[in-house]
């Protein structure tokens, strides 16, 4: 077989929270029902993401995610950005929802990630495989995002991430990029508890 067609369908708690968040990130929606059971389906290009209402859903305690291969992130993430600042005047870093941002590694951008109001994890990649990180400090930022951008652990990332800065010459070519990510994680930790998370 060729040419299939794989969309995913996400839980939420309500599509009425889910449909303008979509439409600011750039989706068009191409489908609304509310009875017999709420469903909504949003596509940007050939990106399709399909999302049902769920009684009781919690998002904060979400599993649901979905890769999304591209071409390049950073165009991707430059219209999302994009989007997020016209409406909210910031990019969303942290709570229910935000983005991350891709990290330059080796003079390319790695992927990124959006947290939709529904919980849901929908991560970016670039298609092609990611460089190796070259120096220590670009090894504790790549440590550093797959516990905090991958795996929701920002304390285990900020942790990493300023272990790795101490030590640095701040000669090193993503020194600055690393500091900027420490600001965003202290951002998110203290995001986070001052939410009670």
């Amino acid at each position: 077989m060729a040419n299939e067609l794989t969309i995913p369908l996400l839980p939420c708690r309500s599509i009425d929270e889910i449909a303008p968040f979509y439409e600011m990130l750039g989706f068009e929606i191409t489908s609304r029902q509310d009875r017999p059971y709420s469903h909504l389906a949003v596509r940007r290009e050939d990106f399709n993401l399909h999302f049902f209402g769920m009684d009781g859903y919690d998002p904060a305690q979400s599993y649901s995610t979905c890769l999304v291969v591209v071409e390049d992130t950073s165009e991707l993430f430059e219209a999302f950005a994009a989007g997020m600042r016209a409406v909210h005047g910031k990019l969303l870093v942290s709570g229910i929802p935000r983005m991350t941002r891709p990290r330059l590694r080796n003079d390319r951008y790695t992927g990124f990630t959006v947290v939709d109001p529904g919980g849901n994890w929908i991560r970016i990649n670039q298609a092609a495989k990611e460089p190796e990180a070259r120096t220590k400090l670009a090894k504790a930022m790549e440590n550093a995002a797959r516990q905090a951008d991958s795996h929701g652990d920002e304390r285990q990332g900020l942790k990493i991430l300023e272990g790795a800065l101490k030590r640095a010459t701040g000669d090193e070519p993503e020194y600055q990029a690393a500091r900027e990510y420490r600001d965003e994680l202290v951002e998110r930790v203290n995001g986070a508890a001052h939410r009670g998370a």
